[in-house]
């Protein structure tokens, strides 16, 4: 049995830098300022899978371009490899391939369908079909 070493934070509301409080019992049904809404920043917020420079160049080069939903299914993926306790993992997404960091959370590299079988994928410890 594998002990659970992860770090718990304590729940905090998520605010903008320098605003005042909120009144209890008042909501403000306003948009976040900057443009974005609060669902946006909450999607952010729970959706912390980065991207190495080489993964973008990677996908800017192969012209891969990820959709919300896509995105969703990553973070689904990597934290489904972290709970099995995966150090690096590959994604296999419709017609994609990704390498990933799970311990960083990073995606290192990314495939498209069309290069999926001429490549070797090395130094991974696990694959999640999605």
């Amino acid at each position: 049995m594998m002990a659970d070493n992860r770090i718990y934070y304590p729940q905090r509301p998520i605010g903008l830098p320098n605003s005042s409080a909120p009144t209890p019992g008042k909501q403000s049904t306003a948009p976040v300022q900057g443009g974005s809404s609060f669902g946006q920043v909450l999607e952010q917020y729970l959706t912390d899978i980065k991207f190495s420079q080489h993964a973008l160049q990677r996908l800017q080069s192969r012209n891969i371009q990820l959709n919300q939903t896509e995105l969703v299914k990553l973070n689904s993926a990597v934290e489904k490899a972290a709970r099995k306790g995966a150090k690096e993992s590959l994604i296999l997404m419709d017609n994609l391939a990704l390498v990933v960091s799970i311990r960083n959370k990073t995606v290192i590299t990314a495939i498209d369908g069309a290069s999926i079988k001429e490549n070797v994928f090395t130094n991974i410890d696990s694959a999640v079909i999605v």
